[in-house]
């Protein structure tokens, strides 16, 4: 009896009884947090799918069929409309229908079709857009009383943090994906020319997906999703998003009625500090932006910085690039003051700093040639704001090429040529650019600065 007694407890002791777990609907708030599902029911409804059309003219070759002659007669043959589809997302924010979403979706469309969640369609506008930023912002026909987010302050983020995003890739309808911010202050990136600054996440992000909502478990925006690191064409784990709080001033403006986004000028040039910068201005660690040029007519200037000092905060909040300050001006809009903090022979330092447009003086004489040698030539006199609006070096003066057709394009000229000279003549303002295209010459010379590299345009009438 006493063998089989200790048998039986051996027994249960190696094989205990299977616990039986209760199956029952989560009772608190703390136990519906831990699936997203009433998240996306509440922020699904305001991303949208969004169809936009494009006509261009596009030159049909007759030998399109051959690679060798196609590449030598590429500029042969006549132009033909031909209607260009794109497909994104785009966020509602605003219940009149006021919607967000990136300028490669719909910056340059003719026709743009705005499909909700609940399958209603509208036709929008667009009202202000930017391509450096690659933001836009649509206002739907007739719409009104339509689900919206609202916007998270992008700052407060941290990395880790869950987050979801919502949109249309590959057109296969609306998806969401999860994960986590796993960078915060990317910039310098290929993926825009190294001019942006965005949050980074491993939410899986494919191309539909541009436009997009990621948005934190509290359904609130955090931004916009715009742009995926890939060899594939796929998503790899590492996708990028604007952050809501340059989406927020882009609303700013949108709502006064600009068409144009207007961002504050620093009129500064800088580079980040890094560790041997570091140790050379005797600093503890790298930080910072270190100012290497400052406009005569900057802010930052009559702030009292000078050259060499190294810019550490903006409005209370880190910089440590020169797109980050970038993004802290443009987020912060036009109009007020903000304050800066730099350092300067090891000392911690504070000024205010107004936030300004660019000053568009001197006039920027504009100029267009008409019936000369240059027909379609469109020039201006440089000054802080044609060289805030064309990305031109602060220290460039003279006469820059605005726009160029006709017979300015056929000699080569290209928007953002800095003229030098027009057969032998020097090109120091507008005007010397219509005496010089008046003369009767049948071969032509001119001298450009054209990224940074002077050339020699040469043509015979």
């Amino acid at each position: 009896m006493r063998q089989a007694l200790l048998a039986l407890l051996l027994t249960a002791a190696l094989f205990p009884l299977p616990i039986l777990a209760e199956t029952r609907i989560p009772q608190s708030a703390a136990e519906i947090s831990l699936t997203f599902a009433p998240v996306v029911r509440s922020a699904a409804p305001a991303v949208v799918n969004i169809y936009a059309t494009r006509v261009v003219a596009q030159r049909v070759s007759p030998f399109a069929a051959d690679p060798f002659f196609d590449q030598l007669f590429r500029d042969f043959g006549r132009r033909q409309p031909r209607v260009q589809n794109s497909l994104g997302s785009g966020v509602i924010v605003a219940a009149d229908g006021i919607v967000v979403s990136n300028y490669h979706v719909v910056g340059q469309a003719d026709a743009i079709r705005v499909v909700l969640n609940d399958r209603r369609e509208y036709e929008a506008e667009v009202m202000l857009a930017d391509q450096d930023s690659d933001l836009a912002v649509l206002k739907l026909r007739d719409a009104h009383d339509l689900p919206y987010l609202s916007l998270r302050d992008s700052d407060g983020i941290e990395v880790g943090e869950l987050v979801l995003a919502i949109g249309n890739p590959f057109g296969v309808g609306q998806t969401v994906s999860q994960g986590i911010v796993s960078g915060l202050a990317r910039s310098g990136l290929s993926i825009d020319g190294g001019r942006g600054y965005f949050i980074q996440t491993d939410a899986a992000i494919n191309p539909g997906n541009s436009g997009g909502a990621l948005v934190d478990t509290a359904g609130r925006l955090v931004g916009i999703n715009t742009a995926i690191l890939t060899q594939s064409g796929g998503s790899n784990g590492i996708g990028f998003a604007i952050p809501a709080n340059l989406v927020r001033s882009f609303l700013a403006q949108a709502a006064a009625g600009e068409s144009r986004f207007q961002r504050p000028w620093a009129g500064v040039n800088g580079q980040a500090v890094d560790a041997a910068m570091a140790e050379a201005m005797g600093l503890e660690r790298p930080e910072g932006v270190v100012l290497t040029e400052l406009d005569p007519e900057s802010p930052f200037r009559a702030a009292g910085l000078r050259s060499g000092d190294v810019v550490v905060a903006l409005g209370g909040q880190r910089t440590d690039s020169p797109q980050e300050v970038m993004f802290r001006l443009s987020s912060m809009g036009i109009g007020s003051r903000t304050t800066v903090a730099y350092l300067r022979d090891g000392q911690t330092r504070e000024a205010e700093v107004a936030l300004m447009a660019p000053p568009d003086s001197p006039p920027r004489e504009t100029l267009t040639l008409r019936e000369t040698a240059l027909a379609g030539l469109t020039v201006e006199r440089l000054n802080p704001a044609v060289r805030a609006e064309m990305n031109l070096p602060l220290t460039l003066e003279g006469v820059v090429v605005r726009g160029a057709e006709a017979s300015a394009a056929r000699a080569g000229l290209r928007p953002g040529d800095l003229l030098l000279e027009i057969n032998g003549r020097r090109i120091e303002r507008s005007r010397d650019v219509l005496v010089a295209a008046r003369a009767q010459s049948r071969w032509w010379q001119i001298d450009v600065l054209r990224d940074g590299q002077s050339l020699r345009l040469r043509f015979r009438l």
